[in-house]
Order: C-alpha cells, then structure tokens, then sequence
C-alpha cells in the first residue's frame, strides 16, 4: 500500500471515497464530500433528496453560454461474499501491481475524484471561463433508479434549466484508459407475459388446456423474429426471454397459466410502439389468451460527432495518444435520462474489467491520466 501522502490529489479522493461503504441507495456522506471541495471553489450546490435518495446539483459559471455537466453516482454494488476478496472491499489500497482496489474503483468513484480535481484545477485556472461547468451525481444509479438522476432531470426541466453537454464517468474503457467511449445506449424494454390456459388432470387433457404448450410456438417465433437491421451506430435489436414459470410443481396437474419475462435491447431502426404491436401480433396469430405488463427502462440515445465527442477524443489524444473509438454497446446508464433535455452525452472512465465483481479494481495511474482527459475536455469547450 503507498502511503496516503504520497498518492496524488485524485487517488487521495478516490480512497476517502472507496472506503465509505455507499451501497444503494446510501450515501455514507461521499456527496457531502465531494460539494465540501466543490463549495470550496466557488461551486454553487444544491442538495436534492428525493425520498430515501441523495443526489446533488452543482454549479460554476453563468448562464451566457454552454453548459457541460458531470455526471455519476455514488452508490455501489453489493460487495457479494467478503471472504472471497483479496483484500476488504472498502479498505480501498494500491496493490503491489498498482492497482485500486475496492468495491467502486471503477464504478464509479474514481470517476467522481478525476471529475472533482479536473473541475478544481479549471475554475482555479480559467476562474472567468465561458458558460457553466455542472455536476449531477446520485446515490440511486444502481437501484431502482426512481428517485436519483431521472427525478434530477425532471426538476431541471421543471426549470428550464439547459445542459448542452454531459460526460458520465462510467466505466467506458475496455481494454486501456480511452480505448473505447460511450456515445449512446440502446434501449431497454421489458415485459411480464401471462398466457393463461386451463388447469387440470394430466390423465385427462381433453379437459385442460396446457399453456406451455400453447404458449412454446409463439415464444420460439418471437426469439427468432429478425426485429430490424441496426444502423451505423447500433447493433440489430435483441429479444431475450430471461425467466419462464408454469406449474404447481406437481407432476400430474397441467398449469392453468405460465409467466415468461423477456427483453428488448433496441436501436433507434425501432420503438416502443413498435415492438408492442410486433409482439401482440405474434401472440394473436396463435391464438393465445393473454396479457402483458411493459416495463420501459430507457429509450435509445445518440450522441454523433459533434463539439463534444471531438473535444473528448483529442483530449484522450493528447494525453494518452490512444485514438478513441465510439461504442454504443453495454447496458443502461443514467445518460438515458439525461439525453432527454436534448444533451450530447458520452460515457468516460476507467476500464470496465472488474466492475460488479469480487476484486474490483483499476490500474490506479489511469486515474490521474483521466483527471488531465477531463481537465482538457474543460479547456477545449469552456477556456
């Protein structure tokens, strides 16, 4: 373990932050910590709590000209079974092969110090730079996510608030720092389907009407629909069914109803209405009898090439001298809701090897090297 005097500003933060065992929705008082050093520097902060959720928005700047957000959140993971760590999730230390390691290394409180001591040096430096520099971080991205970015989002809007650019430090690197950068996600559609048939003897199925049976055409067509081709951007959409449940569990009655969950991860060749009446169409040619509950999780978003994918790419450029590539692979972020104020949103920070896993970690230099990445993104839109 280095000694604490010896780490750099980002690394110092990064372990203060790490060992505050923050799991959704607490906060352990990171958010306290990070508007103290904000506030510090001239920082305008607003907390907003939402329920049991923490989140704050803060501010430097004024409002002639455009705004670049910052965007994160505390909260982690459960650790999972400690006795299977290397080392204590949350004591937060830099392994002999100088590695972060603890539960958030990646996900995402080193961001959160790279995005703090990034925004300290710039209003120090540039202390009359142009427009707004913001932060909208929350302790509720790895939960429910209800009352944490979205409910954030929802008052700016109330206020007509504007964010012209947004970079959320999630763990956006595959391989080496920079490697790869977030410029959208895809969708995420959900849905509870009920197909209901009639319970009764397996001796007499004259009498019964088995759902499983039913229901097994219907849903081997729909896996193997072709939903649309992608684009340049985006992979084709993906149908997965993730749970099926019939049956009382006994092995001489037939179920009188079954349950299939499943999932949508869609471009923008499709949309929501879209694939609901796809679907509906397909359960209505063989004439089952059902229902469905649909959960929308996030719509598909796209940032293109434009101001602030080339400042982050020359930025990641400059210090690194790694070219960047665009992806819009992976799961949801909070970005979903952030894009819906009409924001460029991508997605940088470290790599994403460890994230959710026993032994979280970073190479703990990547930190400083993402510190000068977002430090000269500042400069490029705002100096």
């Amino acid at each position: 373990m280095t000694a604490p005097a010896e780490l750099s500003p980002t690394l110092q933060l990064a372990c203060d932050l790490i060992r505050r065992p923050s799991v959704t929705p607490v906060d352990a008082d990171c958010q306290t910590q990070m508007m103290n050093r904000l506030g510090a520097v001239g920082f305008q902060l607003e907390p907003m709590r939402f329920e049991d959720v923490d989140n704050f928005w803060a501010t430097h700047g004024t409002q002639d000209g455009p705004v670049l957000c910052f965007a994160g959140h505390t909260d982690v993971v459960p650790t999972g079974p400690v006795q299977q760590w290397q080392h204590e999730p949350f004591e937060a230390l830099i392994d002999a092969d100088g590695m972060l390691c603890g539960r958030g290394a990646a996900d995402m409180k080193g961001s959160l110090a790279s995005m703090v001591i990034a925004c300290e040096r710039f209003v120090q430096d540039y202390p009359d730079h142009r427009g707004k520099v913001a932060f909208l971080i929350t302790s509720d991205e790895e939960g429910p996510a209800h009352h944490g970015t979205k409910a954030v989002v929802e008052r700016l809007k109330a206020r007509n608030e504007r964010l012209d650019w947004c970079i959320v430090g999630e763990p956006s690197s595959t391989t080496l720092l920079g490697d790869v950068v977030k410029n959208g996600r895809r969708g995420s559609l959900g849905a509870k389907l009920t197909v209901r048939g009639k319970q009764g003897h397996v001796a007499y199925p004259h009498l019964a009407r088995n759902p499983i049976h039913l229901a097994a055409p219907a849903l081997a067509e729909l896996a193997a629909e072709h939903w649309d081709e992608g684009n340049a951007f985006f992979p084709p959409t993906s149908f997965q069914i993730s749970n099926l449940n019939s049956g009382t569990g006994a092995t001489n009655v037939v179920p009188g109803d079954l349950t299939a969950l499943f999932n949508f991860r869609f471009s923008t060749e499709s949309t929501v209405e879209g694939l609901q009446q796809r679907v509906a169409a397909i359960l209505d040619k063989h004439q089952l009898e059902w229902s469905i509950d649909w959960a929308l999780s996030g719509l598909p978003f796209l940032t293109e090439p434009g101001e602030l994918l080339d400042a982050v790419s020359s930025s990641i450029q400059a210090v690194t001298g790694r070219e960047t590539r665009p992806s819009t692979s992976g799961g949801t972020s909070d970005g979903r809701f952030i894009a819906t104020m009409g924001t460029q949103v991508v997605e940088l920070g470290p790599v994403n090897a460890t994230i959710h896993q026993v032994d979280e970690r970073i190479l703990a230099s990547d930190l400083d090297l993402l510190t000068e990445i977002y430090y000269q993104t500042l400069v490029r839109l705002l100096a």
